[in-house]
């Protein structure tokens, strides 16, 4: 068959048969709506057609990048979390889906109809803080970040979803606030220990390594964390911090020893360990 015969579909399960990763159907879809400026939406309802030269050039550009392993999500410069679409860079962690659990946990701690104050610790694009401050618009934000780069991306992003409310600092952890004290901190700090194989494979090798390994055992940010929150949350207070699957133990333990109350841990959709609670007590 010519290659210029070829319908959408038929080319969209040739290309998907060549991708790496776990969504490699869904990828094709979204570099091929990328290249022909429409949505997902219009391809199945246009399954049918054929594409200009230009436009399979252009497929083939972006379909070339993701076989050199090359996120998606940079690709195209954008991810969607929460029903937001983000900007993302190489400046930032790409904005994941279970880490829409830590949202969701945070949202049970913040009053819909009253005032609170929420601070989001390494930020990145700006996911959590955003997603925050949209579900709870009463809620004071912060957000800080330890690159100023990384931050400009938030900065953006709070731009383009019209919640320029939301209070963005540069600064190391706790750094930037102080002596202020909060109703929630949430945050999704680096946790991969740093020789582990992963970080050299994947979509790992094309986002910040310091967004995403923290020490020998992986643990040195939730440590650091963990250790100064009580400094930093009202009475009652909850912490709330995503880490990786098999560290739930470890985590409760720093949670325990900081003198936090009612610790748990939380299951992603996959059944993973994957964010720890606790309660500053009064």
């Amino acid at each position: 068959m010519a290659d210029s015969a070829i319908t959408i579909a038929q080319r969209l399960l040739e290309a998907a048969s060549s991708l790496p990763g776990e969504s490699p159907r869904a990828d094709a879809e979204l570099l091929l709506a990328r290249a022909l400026g429409r949505t997902r939406s219009w391809l199945y309802a246009h399954s049918d057609a054929m594409l200009s030269d230009d436009q399979v050039s252009g497929f083939r550009a972006l379909l070339d990048r993701r076989r050199r392993g090359e996120p998606v999500a940079l690709i195209l410069g954008t991810r969607e979390f929460w029903s937001m679409e983000l900007v993302v860079t190489a400046d930032t962690l790409i904005p994941r889906p279970e880490t829409e659990l830590l949202v969701e946990l945070a949202l049970r701690h913040l009053p819909a109809q009253s005032p609170s104050r929420v601070l989001d610790l390494g930020t990145g694009s700006g996911a959590i803080a955003l997603a925050l401050a949209r579900e709870r618009p009463l809620a004071e934000v912060t957000a800080i970040d330890a690159d100023a780069r990384t931050l400009a991306v938030a900065q953006k992003n709070a731009a383009r979803l019209d919640l320029g409310r939301i209070r963005f600092l540069l600064g190391n952890w706790f750094s930037a606030v102080r002596d202020e004290r909060f109703d929630v901190v949430a945050s999704n700090p680096p946790y991969i220990a740093d020789g582990d194989p992963h970080l050299l494979q994947g979509d790992l090798r094309f986002e910040p390594r310091a967004a995403l390994a923290s020490g020998r055992d992986g643990l040195d940010a939730l440590r650091t964390i963990a250790a100064d929150a009580p400094r930093h949350l009202q009475p009652d207070g909850w912490l709330l911090l995503e880490h990786g699957f098999g560290q739930g133990g470890a985590v409760r333990a720093l949670l325990q020893s900081a003198g936090f109350a009612d610790i748990a841990t939380h299951a992603d959709m996959e059944h993973r360990d994957r964010v720890t609670s606790g309660r500053h007590p009064a």
